[in-house]
């Protein structure tokens, strides 16, 4: 059977189907992205016979229409909103959104004298040889009428070639644009597919996508649901925007969802600030187990997953645990519970964060350990901290890490959360972890490498100091973007025979240090700076840091995971110094996870 058909359809007929409902746009008061020049770019192209690319519509099964209908032979539009809403907008009038969620129209105008389109502007709007809104034209009198009341504003005007193109534009309602329209019989894995591997505009298409669009099918419960989310992460990033939704969607305003979000308008966390692909991703783990896009549109869809064939009597519940898991996600107490979780186990920036995978499926597993009420808090908050830090180092969330999350659950439903973490500990994280895999993940030269992001959690999470700082924390430089700096200096390395950036960025080779304490160190080896140290202990004349005590100078070194011979390290021994430093801080990453 053809898995979709290429068809090619008139503006008009695109649009009537639009009004009609038989091609459904998932109506979202969400901020139209396209430039008013793109539009123009749009008209421009249908004008003068261009192709504007594809879109793509696939049926719905059990899409609620307008007045609780359920839709027969809906197509959704899963690709080419933008230009549709553009087409919308320009040839019908129809409102967009602006980017503080208030109506707006986009008007296009038109110089029949040089057929060129353009945004409407003041200028325009005084001119007589302009169509000022090409939208009242296409929703006014005949051609005509416009031609006589045009050559009375501009008697000079070049009558044939303004008639050929005033004809030109009438005919954009009758240009033709492609549909690839995805079969009806297709099982919705298939369709996810297909939707991911179509490449229209050369860029792959989001199955978050295909997922938003197949929420807003579900009447007004799925469009609030879809707003839900999408007003959920952008105010999560500004929440500033509150105002501008509750002023500008009375619709959505006026549901229970909105308050569940309000406590975002002053909210200035930056750790978690989730994208609608993570709380797709999160809201499927904790409703339905499932990982995949396609699998959370069968569930959507009604998809029985014995016999394999749509049950629609499943679908009103399968949205009603989907629901759920969202009201779980968005919940203050629950976020801020999760984010506390984090930033406790020393994760204080998203920077130090390099999977946001990790973070997605740590925060679904709380949602649903919560559930589990004999775990007390701490028992949450330990197997969580633990969770994430092992993902992190072992690349749990990287790769098919859809059909492993699928698989951790079934096994945590197994053994239990900390039973199956147990597991995993005892096959992943033995001696040869620990000892040989660990560090040599560290011969990095990535400063965004997971394991140097670890151990710099582990620094905070103990509360350790600077390299060579008396007072000044790892955490205060972290949250004030401190520096990191080379420890045996990168000038001093290429002047002695290590010229490869491998050699002398190795993570191993940097600290957090203060930056004044740097500029001091310049370009000399430790086997120079630390003697200046050692002088300013005997004298306490202060030459580089504050450090005065020979105690508390060991205990910086500790902290900072140097080998006991830093004082003697330059480029000549400077491999065994880095051998060295990346095993004193695997052990340091070891001794903290062990004591999450």
């Amino acid at each position: 059977m053809p898995k979709y058909e290429v068809k090619q359809t008139a503006v008009s007929q695109l649009l009537a189907d639009v009004r009609s409902d038989k091609i459904a746009i998932p109506e979202l008061q969400r901020p139209f992205v396209w430039k008013t020049s793109q539009v123009r770019d749009l008209m421009d192209s249908l004008y003068n016979g261009y192709p504007v690319g594809y879109l793509i519509t696939w049926q719905s099964v059990g899409a609620k229409l307008k007045g609780g209908q359920i839709a027969a032979h809906q197509q959704i539009l899963i690709d080419g909103q933008q230009r549709v809403t553009a087409l919308r907008a320009a040839i019908a009038g129809q409102p967009v959104v602006g980017r503080r969620y208030q109506k707006k129209r986009i008007a296009i105008s038109f110089n029949p004298g040089t057929e060129e389109f353009a945004t409407q502007t003041p200028a325009i709007l005084r001119s007589g040889q302009w169509i000022h809104d090409i939208a009242e034209f296409f929703s006014g009198t005949s051609q005509l009428t416009f031609l006589r009341n045009y050559f009375q504003k501009n008697p000079s005007a070049d009558e044939r070639s303004v008639e050929t193109a005033v004809t030109r534009l009438a005919a954009i309602e009758h240009a033709q644009v492609g549909v690839i329209s995805l079969a009806d019989g297709l099982d919705v894995e298939t369709v996810a597919e297909i939707f991911v591997r179509i490449n229209a505009k050369g860029v792959p298409l989001s199955s978050a996508d295909f997922v938003m669009s197949k929420i807003a099918t579900y009447g007004d419960e799925g469009r609030n649901l879809r707003k839900l989310i999408d007003y959920f992460c952008h105010l999560a990033i500004a929440g500033h925007a509150f105002e501008d939704i509750r002023e500008n969607d009375k619709e959505f305003a006026a549901t229970e969802h909105l308050p569940k979000i309000a406590w975002l308008k002053n909210q200035p966390d930056e750790l978690f600030q989730p994208e609608y692909t993570d709380v797709i991703r999160i809201a499927g783990l904790v409703g339905f187990s499932r990982g995949k896009a396609g699998a959370i549109v069968s569930e959507l869809s009604g998809l029985d997953p014995e016999t394999r064939k749509i049950d629609e009597a499943r679908i009103p519940g399968a949205y009603a645990r989907f629901g759920d898991a969202l009201d779980q996600l968005v919940r203050q107490t629950h976020l801020e519970r999760f984010v506390m979780m984090i930033k406790s186990a020393g994760f204080i920036d998203a920077s130090m964060i390099g999977s946001k995978n990790a973070l997605n499926f740590a925060y679904a597993l709380y949602l649903r350990l919560r559930k589990n009420s004999e775990l007390t808090e701490g028992d949450r908050a330990r197997i969580i901290k633990r969770w994430l830090v092992m993902s992190l180092l072992t690349g749990r969330a990287v790769g098919s890490f859809e059909s492993t999350w699928e698989t951790d659950l079934r096994r945590i439903a197994e053994h239990g959360a900390a039973g199956y973490l147990g597991i995993i500990e005892e096959s992943e994280l033995g001696e040869g972890f620990w000892n040989v895999a660990l560090p040599q993940e560290l011969l990095s030269p990535s400063k965004r490498n997971p394991a140097f992001q670890t151990y710099l959690a582990a620094r905070v999470n103990t509360g350790g100091r600077g390299f060579l700082s008396k007072t000044v924390s790892v955490s205060h430089m972290i949250e004030g973007h401190g520096d990191l700096h080379h420890i045996v200096p990168k000038n001093h390395l290429i002047k002695n025979g290590f010229p490869k950036e491998n050699d002398y960025n190795q993570v191993a080779n940097f600290a957090l240090t203060e930056t004044p304490i740097n500029i001091t160190i310049k370009d000399h080896p430790p086997r120079y700076y630390m003697g200046w140290v050692s002088e300013q202990i005997q004298t306490g004349v202060l030459r580089l840091g504050e450090i005065v005590n020979l105690e508390d100078l060991n205990a910086n070194l500790a902290e900072n995971a140097m080998p006991d011979f830093i004082s003697e390290v330059t480029a000549a021994n400077f491999r065994e110094f880095l051998e060295a430093r990346r095993k004193l801080m695997a052990a340091m990453i070891r001794k903290y996870y062990e004591s999450l």
